[in-house]
């Protein structure tokens, strides 16, 4: 199958955009997104039986507007490595580049999927599932499904990142990097039961 032109083509390219220039870097949560989530998981464990593609970010938040990329979390042990970057280089996926690279051991991956009409951006996180942010990243997630109230603030936040002419993901991210560390702390304390 990794030689499969069809299978080639399912991931479309990613074209990185300047926040600042992009009409559209802020918009309404999009119900297809789990869908998009859904078919990408699909694509994954066809290439890669039993892999654990989980969607996380904004768009698993039903009612978070945000970026509308699509962002999913691939734990793994650390000798699939070289299997899943090859399953998902053969589905099209793309290896993120940017100013500060993700490290060899958890790469993310990019790509775009064609639903109803439109493409979707993708990120797929690459991360050994011992490494704490595979928690943290449910973590965020699953408060924000949790409290209306949370995913309004992460809005107001993300909306004042963005407006203050934000140019990358690099700088979007530490403008957000604060309050998400502080909701996945609280959320661990009360996990702990403290």
């Amino acid at each position: 199958m990794a030689g499969d032109p069809e299978a080639r083509a399912v991931i479309g390219r990613y074209d990185y955009v300047r926040y600042r220039d992009a009409a559209d870097a802020y918009r309404p949560y999009d119900a297809r997104c789990p869908v998009v989530a859904e078919r990408v998981a699909a694509l994954v464990g066809e290439r890669l039986p039993g892999a654990p593609v989980e969607h996380v970010g904004s768009t698993a938040v039903p009612g978070c507007p945000g970026k509308g990329v699509v962002d999913l979390l691939l734990p793994y042990a650390e000798d699939d490595l070289a299997a899943i970057r090859s399953s998902l280089e053969g589905l099209g996926f793309q290896l993120h580049v940017g100013r500060d690279p993700f490290p060899p051991r958890r790469p993310v991956y990019v790509g775009t999927l064609d639903h109803d009409g439109e493409p979707f951006r993708l990120h797929l996180h690459v991360v050994p599932k011992a490494d704490p942010e595979v928690a943290a990243q449910r973590r965020f997630r699953d408060a924000l499904r949790a409290d209306p109230t949370l995913v309004a603030a992460y809005a107001e936040r993300k909306r004042a990142v963005l407006a203050s002419g934000v140019d990358d993901g690099t700088d979007y991210n530490r403008g957000k990097e604060a309050f998400v560390r502080a909701v996945i702390d609280r959320r661990t304390r009360e996990e702990r039961g403290g």
